[in-house]
């Protein structure tokens, strides 16, 4: 028996009112992290309390307003996750905002609980820090949000991967299950979007679909090994995560969320010590010429 009916979310399963996926942390059975993800007509509202999270609000499609402290803020968003980066707005705990799509979308609300109060601040595109992480078929995209970047949260760690069609992400497998020099304690969340595929040129399309990994780490036993498609949400609570492997012909993102104790606010992990060698590995190879999917202001993302 493996542990993928604890730690694997289907899409749809956790859907109420406008959330598409709504998956607190007393859902996910821990203590920091969380994920809401609402879908919107032009012109509909949606009205949040962060109460002890902080969160961002993170256009996956379409542009929106968000309204907090008597403030507006213009996001301009995205066409889509695969066409672009996108602006966006940190929002502290203890406040109530009204979000309104200006376009269709949906917009991601990715959160932790927090332990300091820090303003709220919009976020221009120019601030996400993007890159190409790994080479040959371990080659990724990487947008991060708030982390490594000038966004200062008490808590919260997001960041988003676009893996081309046959490749491996979150690759060499890695963990974040102990708090040491090289390592900080990190719960997080993967929350997919798969392609669809089908032959150049032509109106019919296929579902899309990848394959997500999790097993032991020392004293952290787990065993997830599932199929993931649109929507799909894995959670990991420790142990050794990875490959995310997007199927040949199938394009595929995941959000991360990630949030733990530590007030430092970075990510530390350590690699599988039997697979860490493909770090030099690929060092050697090309990088894939499908990456990155679309400009990008490159920084030094590794």
């Amino acid at each position: 028996m493996n542990d993928n009916e604890k730690y694997v979310i289907k899409a749809g399963s956790t859907a109420e009112g406008k959330f598409q996926t709504s998956i607190s942390a007393e859902r996910a059975g821990w203590e920091w992290c969380s994920l809401r993800v609402v879908a919107l007509k032009a012109g509909e509202s949606q009205k949040v309390d962060t109460e002890g999270e902080e969160l961002l609000v993170l256009p996956l499609e379409g542009s929106a307003t968000v309204e907090v402290d008597g403030e507006r803020y213009e996001l301009a968003g995205r066409e889509s996750i695969w066409t672009g980066v996108t602006d966006y707005i940190y929002i502290p705990r203890g406040k109530e905002f009204t979000l309104t799509a200006t376009t269709d979308g949906r917009f991601a609300l990715p959160a932790t609980k927090a332990a300091r109060d820090l303003p709220v601040r919009y976020c221009p595109i120019d601030e996400v820090n993007s890159g190409i992480r790994g080479s040959g078929n371990w080659t990724r995209q990487v947008n991060n949000y708030a982390l490594g970047n000038e966004v200062e949260t008490s808590h919260l760690l997001v960041t988003e991967v676009l893996t081309p069609g046959g490749n491996w992400s979150s690759y060499p497998p890695h963990k974040h299950d102990e708090h040491t020099e090289t390592e900080r304690v990190l719960e997080e969340i993967y929350y997919f979007e798969i392609r669809e595929g089908g032959l150049s040129g032509s109106d019919e399309k296929t579902e899309g679909l990848g394959l997500q990994r999790v097993y032991d780490s020392p004293g952290h036993p787990i065993d997830v090994c599932t199929e993931v498609r649109s929507g799909d949400t894995v959670i990991v609570p420790h142990g050794y995560h990875g490959p995310s492997a997007a199927a040949p012909g199938y394009d595929m993102y995941y959000l991360n969320v990630m949030g733990g104790p530590a007030e430092d606010s970075v990510w530390l992990m350590t690699d599988d010590p039997v697979h860490t060698w493909m770090r030099q590995e690929w060092e050697g190879l090309d990088i894939d010429e499908r990456v990155p999917f679309f400009p990008i202001k490159e920084s030094e993302v590794k």
